[in-house]
């Protein structure tokens, strides 16, 4: 299938996602909040790769929300001008729901989502990149919440996330100033794994974090992100008891077993995928 917004490259149980918009900064059009939730929800859903890397073309990674068409778009009249203005606050908090839901649905997938990161990642471009597993950032790169700059505030996941990845008062002083944070000062913030010279050599090095990754076991994998998610949203005593409730039902010594052989005879492992996900019933 063809989008718009993305291309997809699908080898090696790695899914490799490029934003594909590069005259236009890869800014974030109507068909772009669409095409990624569908993009990220069939690969997971249909098992298609271990490990999704999501990576940009041109000079930015992206250039944030497409605010000119976001604004005609909640500024539509229809033929009733009460009806429109009586309803603007409950319209524009369903668009706010669905953008968050999109990129909600990186944290949400089962699988590990890698971000490669060269030049601007400016407004949604942080949320999006925030809700991924790991990032990854050229020298180039740098970062900016640009809402405030244009008079708005963050909606569609900075702050929840932003903050649990970086210390509050860096947070803080991106969100009130919108300057831009250099790729030296996220890695040192803890925003970004590894800075590289260039964007081919980045994307060499993240592939290669991808691959190995693809080489475990995928349903020790997910317990893993399933397991950190959940870790950073409660406390140490409900996180200890979740993870022992997760593999009194998913431990499974006969991958464990396969991991040990295999490394023993440095050979590939030969593990099971993940299930399908079945359609919901009803």
């Amino acid at each position: 299938m063809s989008y718009t917004c993305f291309d997809i490259d699908i080898s090696d149980n790695v899914a490799h996602i490029k934003l594909s918009r590069p005259e236009k900064r890869n800014s974030m059009n109507l068909k772009f909040w669409d095409e990624l939730p569908e993009i990220i929800g069939d690969i997971d859903r249909e098992v298609r790769a271990r490990v999704i890397v999501i990576s940009s073309t041109g000079q930015h990674f992206s250039a944030g929300l497409d605010v000119q068409e976001f604004f005609n778009v909640i500024n539509e009249r229809g033929a009733d001008e009460r009806a429109h203005r009586i309803t603007r606050g409950a319209d524009f908090y369903q668009t706010v729901q669905k953008m968050q839901a999109t990129f909600s649905a990186l944290e949400n997938c089962r699988i590990p989502v890698i971000a490669a990161i060269q030049g601007g990642c400016i407004g949604a471009g942080v949320d999006m990149v925030t809700a991924c597993d790991m990032r990854y950032a050229t020298e180039d790169a740098f970062f900016s919440v640009e809402e405030i700059n244009i008079g708005m505030t963050a909606d569609v996941g900075t702050f929840p996330r932003l903050v649990k990845l970086i210390p509050e008062g860096i947070v803080r002083e991106m969100c009130y100033t919108g300057r831009r944070m250099p790729a030296g000062d996220a890695q040192s913030a803890g925003l970004v794994n590894r800075v590289y010279d260039d964007q081919q050599t980045m994307l060499t090095e993240v592939l290669a974090i991808a691959a190995e990754i693809a080489a475990k076991a995928p349903l020790a994998v997910h317990g893993c992100k399933r397991m950190i998610n959940y870790s950073r949203d409660h406390t140490t005593a409900d996180s200890l008891d979740y993870v022992g409730i997760w593999n009194a039902s998913m431990f499974q010594p006969e991958e464990i077993m396969e991991a040990i052989t295999a490394r023993a005879q440095k050979r590939p492992g030969n593990f099971v995928d993940l299930p399908k996900i079945k359609p919901a019933v009803g």
